[in-house]
């Protein structure tokens, strides 16, 4: 059963409390793990445990599941460590709330099985700037491969409902050419397309 109203305010800091437990301590919630100390995946690298800004993400379900496709999707990824919430709350039984914490492009997320609440939408994505069509095509591919959405202009919604840009890195850097023409074929033919075809824009790019 899901959190909601007052619900979610009461449990809220009762989670963050426990993001780390019971192997961790929490500070400021963080986890400062001992110095080398081992994790669920090995040694958590104490030159990582000092971010700042975290992105969080709440699942109905298979938080742990979306973190460990994610990493076989983007290179310098893997999952951290995952814990669970050691006490009954509104959004199930104690140890049946997930917490996962993983890396992703050497940036640091939280996940967690938090049951059912506000659903991702397009508020909120990812862009993931690639510097070649090999690239964009590889991560398009893996998103397909298991059961994302392809939108409109490099939009995609994977499996679990999260969202993600994956668009070239020289895109961007045409949209802001001083050039309103140029600028603008190329914004012309982004509005056509699903997935990126770097190619194709470069022609529009360098068209008269």
């Amino acid at each position: 059963m899901g959190l909601s109203g007052k619900a979610i305010e009461l449990a809220a800091p009762e989670i963050d409390e426990v993001l780390v437990q019971p192997r961790h301590r929490p500070t400021r919630g963080r986890p400062v793990p001992d110095e080398g100390s081992q994790t669920e995946e090995g040694v958590l690298p104490t030159s990582r445990v000092q971010d700042k800004l975290v992105p969080h993400l709440w699942y109905t379900t298979d938080a742990e599941e979306a973190a460990r496709f994610y990493t076989t999707v983007f290179p310098d990824s893997h999952v951290d460590f995952v814990t669970h919430f050691p006490a009954d709350s509104p959004s199930g039984p104690a140890g049946g709330v997930a917490v996962v914490w993983f890396t992703l492009f050497g940036q640091r997320f939280v996940a967690i099985s938090g049951g059912p609440h506000h659903p991702f939408n397009d508020a909120v994505s990812f862009l993931v700037l690639c510097d070649s069509q090999d690239e964009l095509d590889r991560y398009w591919d893996a998103f397909v491969g298991h059961g994302g959405t392809p939108q409109a202009c490099g939009w995609i919604v994977d499996r679990y409902g999260v969202r993600w840009q994956v668009a070239p890195r020289r895109l961007h850097q045409m949209l802001e050419d001083p050039d309103p023409g140029r600028a603008g074929r190329v914004a012309a033919e982004m509005l056509k397309q699903v997935k990126f075809d770097l190619a194709t824009l470069e022609a529009a790019y360098h068209s008269e």
